[in-house]
C-alpha cells in the first residue's frame, strides 16, 4: 500500500507542477484556458486520493500526528510530495 501511495504522491506532485506552472500561466498570460479543466481535474482527483491514503496509512502504519500532518500538508505545497517521498517514504 505504501508503494501505491508513493506513486500517487509523485503523480500528484507532477499534476500540481503542471497546473501551477503550465496551465495557469497559459490561462492568464496567453488567454488560453484549455489546459485548466483537464489538468485541474486530474490534480483534484489525485489530491483527494493522496489525502485518503494518507489517512488510511496514518492508522495502518501507526504514524504520529506530526508525521501525518507533514505528509498531508505536503500535498498543498508544490514539490511537497517529492519531499515526503524522499524524507518519510524512502524505506518503503
Amino acid at each position: 500500500m505504501i508503494k501505491f501511495f508513493k506513486i500517487i504522491g509523485i503523480l500528484e506532485g507532477i499534476s500540481a507542477i503542471l497546473l501551477f506552472f503550465v496551465a495557469v500561466p497559459m490561462k492568464y498570460i496567453f488567454a488560453n484556458p484549455i489546459l485548466i479543466q483537464p489538468i485541474g481535474m486530474a490534480h483534484g482527483v489525485l489530491f483527494t486520493i493522496y489525502i485518503m491514503f494518507a489517512i488510511i496509512l496514518k492508522f495502518d502504519q501507526n504514524w504520529n500526528y506530526k508525521k501525518f500532518g507533514i505528509i498531508a500538508m505536503a500535498a498543498i505545497v508544490p514539490l511537497g510530495t517529492f519531499y515526503v517521498d524522499k524524507k518519510y517514504l524512502k524505506d518503503a
